[in-house]
């Protein structure tokens, strides 16, 4: 009898710590670049193709159980009309959805641009995600830009920094990128103090990217840097808006750029993302390549 209650037990605590792993990891999909509009193909992107390729991605991930979904910018190209077009499609998903505010989601009426954020249900444009020990901090690179500042002291702020920046022969110094204002940089290390005290893992997620350096970083990378560098726990830093992609590990920090869905004339790009303990696996769909990343 006592050996059936200590093989019960036994029974009982492999149970337990098979639910415990399961827990520690969990999945999400990742769409960047849908960038649909109604018009003619041009830098190789199939903007007509793009509502087609959407369904299929949203088709797929809704397959899995994903924690969520989150748009890494560009949403739209321009015209407002664009986005009641593939809205309904992204509602589709499952899983609870998100977005990351791109360039070409304000490439509309300046009187439209706060109805895209709306659309977009997006109550901040800079906010934070907490799931299973991680903080997924989700940043506004439009917060200072010729796109998407809103207010005119945004839009005076946007010029000072551009001005301060345009004598150093930058190679992203380009009106169609942007800037972190001084206010949401004061955000991210709040959210970085307190993501430190609760035992949290770090990951970035904003349309413009930080590495490798290219014409197409955010303004103020090197203050972004200067923040989140004594941080231990930031881990990936995923980004839109260059739709070729790209990858770069710097001081144990995964850059990842993830491919644009609208390029190309056959071919579509969106991924699922799995966070294990010590490993990040993207597995890629069509041109997304499938990576492991390690974290350390």
């Amino acid at each position: 009898m006592k050996m059936n209650k200590a093989i019960f037990l036994v029974f009982l605590l492999s149970i337990i710590s098979c639910k415990k792993e399961k827990i520690e990891t969990f999945k999400i999909g990742v769409v960047s670049d849908c960038q649909y509009c109604n018009c003619d193909v041009k830098w190789d992107r199939y903007y007509k193709k793009a509502p087609k390729r959407l369904k299929e991605a949203v088709a797929t991930l809704n397959k899995d159980t994903l924690s969520y979904t989150i748009h890494l910018g560009d949403f739209i190209d321009k015209d407002i009309k664009s986005l009641d077009s593939i809205l309904p499609t992204w509602k589709k998903l499952k899983s609870t959805s998100y977005h990351v505010l791109g360039n070409h989601d304000f490439d509309v009426k300046d009187s439209l641009k706060a109805v895209v954020i709306s659309k977009l249900d997006i109550k901040n444009r800079y906010y934070s995600i907490k799931e299973n020990g991680w903080r997924f901090i989700i940043l506004d690179g439009n917060d200072l830009s010729f796109f998407g500042a809103l207010s005119q002291k945004k839009k005076l702020q946007t010029d000072s920094i551009f001005n301060l920046l345009k004598d150093k022969n930058l190679p992203y110094l380009k009106k169609w990128n942007g800037a972190l204002s001084n206010k949401q940089l004061s955000w991210v290390k709040s959210e970085l103090e307190e993501a430190t005290l609760q035992n949290e893992k770090v990951g970035f997620y904003c349309h413009f990217p930080i590495f490798p350096i290219d014409q197409h970083n955010i303004w103020n990378r090197e203050q972004f840097l200067t923040l989140i560098n004594p941080y231990k726990n930031v881990k990936f830093f995923f980004n839109g808006h260059n739709h070729a992609g790209a990858y770069e590990l710097v001081n144990n920090v995964h850059y990842l750029t993830f491919k644009g869905m609208v390029d190309t004339e056959n071919t579509s790009a969106f991924a699922k993302v799995n966070f294990g303990k010590d490993t990040i696996t993207v597995e890629g769909f069509y041109r997304e390549p499938s990576r492991k990343l390690a974290i350390k």
